[in-house]
């Protein structure tokens, strides 16, 4: 475990918490589904009770999932870290990702728990935000229904829409990423995806 500095919304008091620093969730079911929940970044103040939320490096681990997210790092840590990870033989099958914040890091576990393509869904968020001529920030939430609709949310006058797409989005998107293989080169190892990342290939 590590220390964090905090300081509360609502009454400005300051306290220093308690966040680990990694976990792998082979070996820390608790935090696992702390960390699934995103209770693992929420912290009540003991000043005045409210609930907070707090973002702070962290490495994620999941063996059995193949997967790894490195929660906040500095651009000199994934420098120095990047070469080694995308040469180890043992991550060739992993999904290593990069996120900035705790909103990236939830989605990106909804995402891989769907079974899903990070790459192939911000393109499907990129596209149906043009569909809907509004720009946006999409979120993917869930798959709905029976037929796979892939529902996203958006903040809009301070609370959360949703938008479903059908499957077959999904699919067309997908078939977009087989077709150019700059994409899937570009998204091999540890890497930053996100609505920057893609506008290179969608400007």
């Amino acid at each position: 475990m590590s220390k964090a500095s905090v300081i509360c919304s609502g009454c400005n008091a300051g306290h220093t918490i308690e966040v680990p620093a990694s976990i792998n969730a082979a070996r820390e079911p608790e935090l696992k589904e702390l960390a699934h929940s995103g209770d693992l970044f929420t912290w009540e103040c003991p000043s005045c009770g409210k609930t907070n939320l707090v973002s702070f490096p962290l490495l994620y681990h999941d063996p059995d999932e193949k997967l790894m997210l490195w929660l906040a790092p500095s651009d000199d840590e994934v420098a120095r870290i990047k070469p080694a990870l995308d040469a180890a033989p043992e991550m060739e099958h992993y999904t290593l990702r990069v996120v900035a914040g705790p909103g990236d890091f939830l989605e990106k576990l909804k995402i891989h728990e769907a079974g899903l393509d990070d790459v192939v869904i911000e393109i499907c968020k990129y596209v149906t935000c043009n569909e809907m001529e509004k720009d946006v920030e999409l979120r993917f939430f869930r798959m709905d229904g029976a037929d796979g609709n892939l529902v996203f949310t958006y903040p809009k006058d301070g609370r959360m829409e949703m938008v479903a797409v059908g499957f077959n989005v999904y699919e067309d998107c997908r078939g977009i990423v087989e077709r150019n293989p700059q994409i899937k080169e570009a998204a091999r190892g540890l890497v930053r995806i996100d609505p920057d990342w893609l506008r290179r290939f969608f400007a």
